[in-house]
């Protein structure tokens, strides 16, 4: 599995209340985690994630 969206450099919060969340990598917003609406559209694990510069890895 890639990793975390809230660890990846391309995640970001909107100020959209319908669509809080997006993903710069795939220029779109979304409800739930952008991984989760690549996965499911898809059928594969996101493969833009890069983890954030700073952010802790687990």
């Amino acid at each position: 599995m890639t990793g975390n969206c809230f660890q990846c450099q391309y995640f970001f919060v909107t100020w959209d209340p319908k669509s809080p969340r997006g993903c710069k990598a795939y220029g779109f917003k979304t409800r739930e985690l952008p991984s989760a609406v690549v996965k499911r559209s898809s059928g594969m694990e996101c493969l833009k994630y890069e983890q954030k510069k700073g952010a802790a890895k687990q």
